[in-house]
């Protein structure tokens, strides 16, 4: 079996139009686990037609989700169909909780600290380990001193040991003692601004959603509604490491933002599920 590049995992740079494998990973985080990971290609073409993607471009993005090994064909009573791999799985169980659950840090939990060396034999681990500390939240301190609310500890230690990369790196528990305001350095060691943007395009893009959801919309409706907010959602709590509240800007989008995902959640999840339910029924 190919094993989901480590430079990539599930998810790919955040783009203002979803793919269509950003939109088929989505529906098998969110539908396909209670069917033990597996969904008829049928299926999944029929789902697909209702976010507006057509035949071709649904087997074209399942083809590149297969080579990068996050779904394996097999075939239940004849019919034809894809499951997530072990990889993928695991990947997905690690992302429930960063997606799913608010989680804002205390200054009083303190940070976390990441400091790796890497053998100039080995520099692509590099790399790797810098892509996967910045998709954790993580900001840089120093060159070399990676920093994150202390709450992303358990992320981090199984992140780095699915991926065969904690024999390169070093965890600490710190607190920042001297010198100058934290809340100034957090500017320095996180891009808020960008975080920012980022927070603001999904209120502009979903608050319709927002309004159409409040008259109670058809099945079909809710679940192309929710496919595309929770696609657009899932890879920003990624890249916000919950800092405490008192060190962010006023006004925070991020709040705003995910009080818009929560309340569309609640909203959505129960009809979506139900047209899932009936599409896939055989």
């Amino acid at each position: 079996m190919t094993a989901v590049p480590e430079t990539d995992e599930l998810d790919e740079p955040v783009t203002r139009v979803a793919q269509p494998r950003q939109l088929i990973v989505t529906i098998y985080g969110l539908y396909s686990r209670n069917e033990g990971g597996w969904l008829s290609i049928a299926s999944l073409i029929c789902l697909l037609a209702d976010l507006g993607v057509d035949e071709s471009a649904v087997r074209s993005s399942i083809s590149r989700l297969k080579r990068r090994g996050i779904l394996e064909a097999v075939r239940r009573g004849g019919t034809a169909g894809y499951e997530l791999s072990e990889q993928a799985l695991a990947i997905l169980r690690e992302g429930d909780h960063r997606i799913f659950e608010r989680k804002q840090a205390t200054l009083a939990e303190g940070w976390l600290l990441a400091v790796f060396s890497v053998p100039e034999s080995e520099r692509h681990k590099r790399h790797v380990l810098r892509s996967q500390l910045t998709k954790l939240g993580f900001g840089t301190a120093a060159p070399g001193v990676w920093i994150a609310p202390a709450h992303l500890r358990k992320t981090t230690e199984e992140v780095l040991r699915r991926l065969k990369l904690d024999g390169y790196a070093d965890l600490f528990q710190a607190e920042h003692l001297a010198f100058g305001s934290v809340a100034e350095k957090v500017r320095e060691w996180w891009d808020l601004d960008q975080l920012e943007a980022l927070y603001g395009d999904f209120l502009e893009t979903h608050s319709t959603v927002l309004d159409r959801s409040r008259q109670v919309p058809d099945q079909r409706t809710a679940f192309a509604d929710y496919v595309g907010v929770l696609t657009d959602w899932r890879r920003l709590p990624y890249l916000d490491p919950g800092l405490p509240a008192e060190l962010l800007p006023e006004q925070w989008a991020g709040t705003r933002a995910a009080d818009l995902f929560f309340t569309l959640q609640a909203q959505l999840e129960e009809p979506a599920r139900a047209h899932v339910a009936a599409a896939i029924t055989p």
